[in-house]
């Protein structure tokens, strides 16, 4: 120990506790906590110095440092950011946004008690599919509906319901894996029934179902390729031909719709998807899919058809298991009830208005923050207002694109390392996070996703990103 070291005395506990400066945080964190975290930035002071390292040991140095360990260790670690990766439906991001009036209904739903399952008609227990069953076969055409908490938890239930220890025949080319790992043939082993494939990866025809019927045959199911598309020499049974076997062997069909679209996208500008309700009237009897997809809810899974069926899997003892709470049937129901002015909706639901945001709004967006961004970067990016492509995400039309437009950052010729890399690291480490994607040795931000409401707020973080290629 030198005796420099030895002559640096760092301020006392009880001082720094006294101190003005000091009561906010005391205020705010609690007298334990600030303790707490004050011992530890003077032991760690302490050790800098004991290992001749340089160190301010002033007051106001320490509680800075005391309220920056309190502000990192209280903050959480789900974060707001900035979607600007060019996928609006991002499963890593959340995916659907949601609209006010669900974020209203969700805020009240956790101030307030609610009737989630209490008539107040009657003054007895209710069902809590009842808060959104009027909506949803009103929009689908079914008979019957169940909300579970996702549609891996709706295709689990309705499996396990009616066809345990049992075959369910399924074409090959929809032997589907979902983000995570998820595959159907995994789901449906835990749902203890057994996998029965017919036809080929790129061909399956009607006879190839009818060879595979046989006495242990519970149900016909048909998956919606969420991720991907097989093109070229290929053959899909579709439902309107599957529909007409499965009666004549009294079987019910049933479709995993993932994408959980309850109007045709086309009338707003959009690819075509298959809707819930065309599902049902080509003679479903089950429908699964998802609430926060192209729906544009929060995450849930829907169940809907045939009354009969409905009923025997909300019996199920595994539909109290994978029920969904308040929170999601406050904010599911005031969605669904958008879908009933579909000349408003593509204003007021969130998802569908990012989808269908003109690319000209975009193109001035960041003809207007380019100039700022390129500033904040300096010599050592160009920045540059360029076309991209959007996508819709989370397995929706997975091969179509929508035009953007976005912001294209590029490390300056001669520049050394990684300083893209660098980059996409520091707008990460922004108060608002920003997400972009890197490819082509570029740095694209596509600004689909940023709204106006927000642009400002945008903006005013870029002035922090000065010296980002350091």
């Amino acid at each position: 120990m030198t005796g420099a070291v030895r002559n640096v005395r760092l301020p006392a506990v009880h001082a720094l506790l006294a101190a003005p400066a000091c009561e906010p945080l005391v205020a705010e964190y609690g007298r334990e906590q600030t303790v707490g975290a004050l011992r530890d930035v003077l032991a760690s002071l302490r050790g800098t110095l004991l290992e001749g390292g340089a160190a301010d040991a002033s007051e106001p140095a320490v509680l800075a440092a005391l309220a920056a360990r309190l502000a990192a260790a209280n903050r959480s670690p789900l974060r707001r950011l900035f979607n600007l990766t060019g996928t609006v439906l991002h499963t890593n991001l959340g995916r659907a946004l949601l609209p006010d009036v669900a974020v209203q209904a969700v805020a009240d739903a956790l101030r307030w008690p609610m009737n989630l399952e209490w008539d107040l008609e009657t003054g007895k227990r209710g069902d809590r599919d009842s808060l959104v069953e009027e909506h949803l076969l009103k929009l689908t055409g079914a008979e019957a509906v169940t909300v579970v908490n996702n549609n891996a938890a709706a295709v689990l239930l309705m499996l396990n319901t009616l066809a345990p220890g049992r075959e369910v025949i399924v074409s090959r080319g929809e032997l589907v894996e979902i983000g995570g790992a998820f595959r159907i043939p995994d789901v449906m082993t835990r749902a203890g029934a057994l996998l029965r494939e017919v036809g080929a990866t790129n061909r399956t025809h009607l006879k190839d179902y009818a060879d595979g019927i046989n006495g242990a045959t519970a149900l016909l199911m048909k998956v919606h390729c969420s991720n991907y598309a097989i093109t070229g020499f290929t053959k899909e049974v579709t439902l309107p031909e599957l529909v007409p076997l499965a009666r004549e062997r009294n079987l019910p069909v049933a479709v995993d719709l993932g994408s959980g679209t309850l109007v045709d996208l086309e009338k707003y500008g959009l690819p075509h998807e298959t809707t819930v309700r065309e599902t049902i009237e080509g003679g479903a009897d089950l429908v699964t899919f998802s609430g926060d997809k192209l729906l544009g809810g929060p995450q849930c899974g829907i169940i809907a058809g045939r009354r009969d069926l409905v009923a025997a899997i909300k019996k199920n003892p595994l539909k109290r298991a994978l029920r969904v709470g308040k929170l999601t049937l406050a904010a599911l129901e005031p969605v669904l009830a958008l879908y009933h002015a579909p000349d408003l909706l593509a204003e007021r639901l969130t998802t569908l208005r990012l989808l269908t945001r003109p690319a000209q709004a975009m193109r001035a967006l960041a003809a207007r923050l380019q100039v700022p961004f390129q500033e904040a970067l300096g010599d050592s990016y160009t920045v540059a207002a360029e076309p991209v492509t959007s996508q819709i995400g989370s397995g929706a039309l997975p091969v179509d694109v929508l035009p953007s437009f976005g912001l294209a950052v590029r490390a300056a010729p001669g520049t050394r390392g990684n300083p893209l890399g660098v980059l996409e690291r520091r707008l990460r480490g922004l108060p608002v996070p920003v997400i972009g994607r890197i490819a082509d040795d570029t740095l694209w931000l596509d600004l689909r996703c940023l709204e106006e409401a927000h642009a400002e707020e945008f903006a005013g973080q870029l002035p922090l990103l000065k010296g980002a290629a350091a």
